[in-house]
């Protein structure tokens, strides 16, 4: 990979990364962090990939940065830091976006990013499995089970609205 080849993979791909993370981790901070960590993964590495794959290899970094560093929290714990969890819909919310993003938060980690990657960046099932490390198989267990989760953490339509 040349230096404008590393260019463009900055201008083509940033945001998109960005937005898979941050969607993820919730907070802008420690995604611009995984962003930039894997900016720099790829600057170290480039002489050892193809510009074709730079997208996977850049989507399968952060993914693994970001689960790193879930679990580093995670082993970290400070007191009163627990959520309560609570249904969506018996809060009396219509904002049915705000809803949706309750539902993918509350996923465990693996099926959230699965479904993220195919339902908000639009990546097909191979894809989604070359980033990740899973089979297609597994993929598409996972994005069903999550859809199911979502499916019955909102409720029925009439329940939000």
């Amino acid at each position: 990979m040349t230096i404008a080849d590393y260019n463009r993979a900055v201008d083509a791909w940033a945001d998109a990364l960005y937005r898979y993370v941050l969607k993820n981790l919730g907070s802008a901070m420690p995604a611009q962090d995984v962003v930039q960590d894997s900016f720099e993964k790829l600057w170290i590495h480039r002489e050892n990939i193809n510009s074709e794959k730079v997208k996977s290899w850049l989507f399968t970094t952060a993914h693994h940065t970001m689960i790193d560093g879930i679990r580093k929290a995670q082993k970290v714990s400070f007191p009163g830091s627990g959520k309560i969890p609570e249904k969506a819909h018996e809060q009396g919310y219509s904002d049915l976006h705000e809803i949706l993003n309750q539902a993918v938060e509350r996923l465990p980690e693996i099926q959230k990013s699965v479904l993220l990657l195919r339902d908000y960046e639009g990546y097909s099932y191979h894809e989604i499995g070359d980033i990740t490390g899973l089979s297609e198989a597994q993929v598409k267990v996972y994005i069903y089970r999550s859809r199911i989760f979502v499916k019955n953490y909102i409720g029925t339509i009439d329940a939000v609205l």
